[in-house]
């Protein structure tokens, strides 16, 4: 072959692949990042709502690991060599400053994407990676007379050659910024075996037109339950956001995955617990107190000190409650059902929200199918798969990224 192939092609220029092309390129490989879109990293811009939530300061590996589940036997080597800290001090050490919010998250000090997509563009360029943008790739393969070199088709009929390949072109979440799940299609002709891409962590529709109307409310720390046949299902407590549609937030997405598999059985309700840290007679007496304090005052004017007062509305219309009744005339009956509902405000969930709102996607190359320890394929010599492109489930939070810097890492070390 007369062209001298690269050291190492990677293949996407998100978090994963810009992380490993920096790391190989520091080893003093010469490195080609592709990239479909006209620019890198178009959706880590806009990952944490613009703010980018950059891990979880979950530091010990083990703990850290818990959170992958059943997964977390394959990424212990992985996270071994590159764990939360290494990411926190691989920021840190180029000038971005980190904070820490609620459950650990950890998001750039300056609230916004940018600066961590400044930190690893100026990683690959300090590395003199080439990078080639509008660069979409047909195919991947072994070339025809050797082994050893990849042979990478563009669609725009250009060929290059690589000694390694990086596949890092994420899963099928928000496909408008190129996570098409095209990386799939290559390393299935390769013999890798796919688990069908899903949508992990989405939004979640609701038919109730009262919390449609509430789009933008936040509820701070609340407690969500599922119910289907009026069957408890799970709970989880958190933060949760009111949309144009229907409910999202961190809790609301880690839950998304389970409410999607309800759906296939039928009707699934939630119900929203105001008060998760006390007991029905706790809030009844609460709400009683609330009313003799104040009781000539009405209803409406004064519930908002229980609740957030765009709620307000919305519950005691729930509570059949005339919002214009004086407080001393609220009757007995009504007080039971206002108490009760503060407990189990009910949802009726249509459908969960589509890879065009999803902020992970599950599915992907199975992991059994890849050496951890440096993220080469099992199957195919010099072939290396990270980031999304796995199979590998992970809550809201932080983890999906720090899947990206761990895996990125260690292929970009050992390719």
């Amino acid at each position: 072959m007369n062209i001298k192939p690269w050291d190492v092609v990677v293949i996407g220029g998100g978090p994963a692949g810009m992380m490993a092309a920096g790391t190989a390129a520091k080893r003093g490989l010469t490195v080609l990042l592709l990239e479909k879109n006209p620019s890198l990293g178009k959706k880590l811009l806009i990952t944490g709502g613009g703010r980018c939530n950059v891990t979880n300061n979950k530091q010990d590996v083990r703990t850290m690991l818990a959170k992958y589940k059943k997964n977390d036997k394959f990424l212990f080597s992985t996270f071994a060599q590159h764990s939360v800290a290494n990411s926190l001090a691989f920021f840190h050490a180029k000038g971005m400053h980190t904070k820490e919010e609620n459950e650990g998250r950890v998001f750039p000090l300056s609230n916004s994407a940018k600066s961590v997509w400044e930190v690893l563009v100026a990683y690959i360029t300090k590395g003199s990676v080439t990078v080639k943008t509008n660069a979409e790739v047909k195919t991947i393969t072994k070339q025809p007379n050797t082994n050893e070199v990849f042979c990478i088709t563009l669609k725009k009929k250009e060929t290059v050659y690589a000694k390694s390949c990086i596949v890092a072109t994420g899963g099928t979440s928000r496909p408008e910024t190129g996570s098409t799940g095209d990386g799939y299609q290559w390393l299935k002709s390769l013999g890798h075996t796919i688990t069908k891409s899903d949508f992990a962590l989405v939004p979640v529709a609701l038919s109730d037109s009262w919390a449609k109307q509430l789009g933008g409310v936040v509820l701070q720390d609340i407690k969500l339950t599922t119910f289907q046949n009026n069957q408890k299902q799970d709970s989880q407590k958190g933060k949760l956001l009111f949309t144009h549609v229907g409910i999202s937030g961190p809790m609301v997405l880690n839950m998304s995955r389970e409410i999607g598999e309800l759906l296939r059985y039928g009707e699934v309700e939630v119900r929203l617990d105001l008060f998760h840290t006390l007991d029905h007679a706790a809030v009844k007496a609460a709400l009683q107190a609330l009313l003799i304090e104040q009781s000539n005052k009405k209803i409406k004017n004064v519930l908002g000190s229980l609740v957030p007062k765009a709620l307000v509305p919305a519950l005691l219309g729930l509570a059949h409650i005339d919002g214009e009744t004086a407080n001393h005339s609220v009757r007995s009956e009504d007080r039971s059902t206002l108490s009760a509902l503060l407990k189990a405000v009910p949802l009726h969930i249509t459908n969960l929200l589509g890879s065009d709102k999803a902020i992970v996607s599950s599915g992907g190359v199975v992991p059994e199918e890849i050496d951890f320890k440096t993220m080469e394929s099992r199957l195919v010599p010099g072939l290396f798969v990270i980031g999304d492109m796995l199979n590998i489930d992970r809550p809201s939070g932080g983890y999906s990224l720090q899947l990206c810097w761990s895996t990125g890492f260690v292929a970009g070390s050992w390719c």
